[in-house]
């Protein structure tokens, strides 16, 4: 029958023929067609032959966490299913649930709740999609996660994400089982070993290490190296000042990185002596002045010091920048004659080397997290223009922020907020801690119906409003209520700003009660 109607018998030939189109073959029709699909689809399925059992998997490990209260079960399914900001508009009253997403596994997370095992696709679906979601959902899904992510290849990210995830770590006091790992394990084994080692007896950890140093692959020790961060001290100083000697330019970068960090160094102390030289105060002028090095010899690059400058940037301010961000801040004081911190950055600086010192000081007031330091490269949030001291950026202020204390940092950005406006605060906020503090919550939505009522562009607004419908108490949300109304436009407004107000503020109030119920849903396990 297939062959005499014109119509190839392989099931190739019959694709080929759909995709072509009948009328390209005179003896073919489109019945059939349909006819000979029919009859080879059966042919196919009758003729499959069954293939070998397998055996079935080991079944998951127990999670012996607290399940989760209904209530916060549901509305965990309706934020993995419902997503109404998944679409990328920011128009509308509606929540964005896509958003409220890290907030509730957060929370789930500080709870030590577990999920429900019918929502573990999901969730790890979620993850799949946003790579930022990763740390929070793996937390969740526990081990339960990780046994399906490897019967999914689509899930993979997880066992990637979780340093040995693939077989359980020997625990850190098991010397002999510890040995065996790290010598025969896989490198994201042994990465996981040595952390876990390390936050047990960093000592242990550090012998581990410099056990097998010379023998590890270049890129094994930086990243090796890199766990050293987690409880650096003086100890440590001996093995990074090894590290300095080595072949790999990166692994001698970070060896001096994490030993700059160590204010009693010797590295620290020869990076001090090295930038303390190039910095005066002429007294009789009361200025800073700066000689920048004239060179980079070996001693300086065997401390880290990059000897080739970026493109568009000179030498010796390269060189310079480099020894002032490694020397510790406690050194100055005693270079300046004795001044504070806010005495030092308030001297004039000749020759227009201020952006370079300043920009250096503030690299190592957040490389050393001196609050001190931080709070004078700041200055006072209501001084004239966006920028602090010299040169200070706004993202270079957001990274000194955050080396202040929670509650200082919040009424800082408020104060700078009721003085600039929302325009310049965006990366400011960023680091404020959640819930934002009632201070600083006022002042953004002060300056957010300040903005509304002179009817500012009101799109450029709508990353700001993002921050708040996120970051805001949710008791907030009945002073809100009476924003939500339209208003009238002034003149010379932008079009249809009225409306958007209304709905973005609609939104805020809608979203921050939705963040309160989700809030009470998820009681500590116990509770009630």
């Amino acid at each position: 029958m297939i062959a005499s109607s014109g119509v190839g018998s392989s099931w190739d030939e019959l694709v080929s023929t759909a995709l072509l189109g009948t009328a390209r073959r005179s003896s073919t029709t489109p019945e059939a067609l349909l006819d000979a699909a029919a009859l080879e689809t059966v042919r196919r399925r009758a003729g499959l032959r069954p293939v070998a059992a397998v055996a079935a998997p080991e079944p998951a490990l127990d999670d012996a966490r607290p399940a989760l209260p209904a209530a916060a079960r549901q509305r965990l399914a309706v934020l993995l299913t419902d997503r109404a900001g998944s679409g990328g508009t920011r128009r509308g009253s509606a929540p964005d649930l896509l958003e409220l997403l890290p907030q509730w596994l957060a929370t789930a997370n500080g709870y030590g709740y577990a999920p429900p095992p019918e929502l573990l696709p999901a969730l790890l679906d979620a993850a799949r999609g946003r790579t930022d979601l990763r740390p929070q959902v793996l937390t969740f899904a526990g081990p339960r996660g990780l046994w399906l992510a490897r019967l999914n290849g689509d899930w993979k990210f997880a066992l990637r994400a979780t340093p040995g995830a693939g077989a359980a770590l020997p625990a850190p006091d098991d010397a002999e089982g510890v040995g065996r790992l790290w010598g025969e394990g896989l490198f994201a084994e042994r990465v996981a070993l040595l952390a876990a080692v390390r936050v047990h007896d960093p000592a242990a950890a550090r012998s581990l290490l410099a056990g097998t140093w010379r023998t590890e692959r270049a890129e094994d020790r930086l990243m090796f190296l890199d766990s050293l961060r987690a409880g650096l001290g003086d100890a440590d100083e001996e093995f990074l000042e090894q590290a300095l000697g080595d072949r790999s330019r990166n692994v001698r970068a970070t060896a001096a990185e994490l030993l700059s960090a160590l204010p009693r160094s010797a590295l620290a102390a020869r990076m001090a002596d090295r930038a303390l030289s190039c910095v005066a105060l002429d007294r009789a002028a009361g200025v800073v002045v700066v000689e920048a090095p004239h060179e980079c010899d070996a001693g300086m690059e065997r401390d880290g010091v990059v000897a080739v400058p970026p493109a568009g940037r000179g030498e010796r301010s390269w060189w310079f920048g480099q020894l002032v961000e490694s020397a510790p801040l406690d050194r100055w004081a005693a270079r300046f004659g004795g001044r504070t911190p806010e005495e030092i950055v308030a001297l004039e600086v000749a020759d227009d080397w201020q952006g370079e010192l300043h920009g250096a000081w503030c690299r190592a007031a957040v490389r050393q997290r001196d609050t001190a330091w931080s709070r004078a490269l700041l200055g006072p949030p209501t001084a004239p223009g966006a920028a602090g001291p010299g040169a200070v950026s706004l993202a270079e202020r957001a990274k000194l922020l955050a080396a202040l204390p929670g509650a200082e940092r919040a009424a800082w950005v408020a104060a700078f907020i009721a003085a600039h406006g929302l325009s310049e605060a965006f990366q400011l906020l960023g680091v404020c801690g959640t819930p934002w503090a009632p201070e600083l919550g006022r002042a953004v939505v002060d300056a957010l119906n300040i903005a509304r009522d002179a009817g500012s562009y009101p799109w450029s607004f709508s990353g700001v409003m993002g921050l708040a419908e996120r970051c805001l108490d949710p008791e907030e949300a009945v002073r809100l209520e009476g924003l939500t109304a339209a208003v009238d436009e002034p003149e010379g407004a932008a079009p249809g700003a009225g409306g958007y107000w209304a709905e973005a503020f609609q939104r805020l109030v809608g979203t921050l009660r939705l963040r309160r119920a989700m809030r009470d849903e998820l009681a500590p396990p116990g509770a009630g």
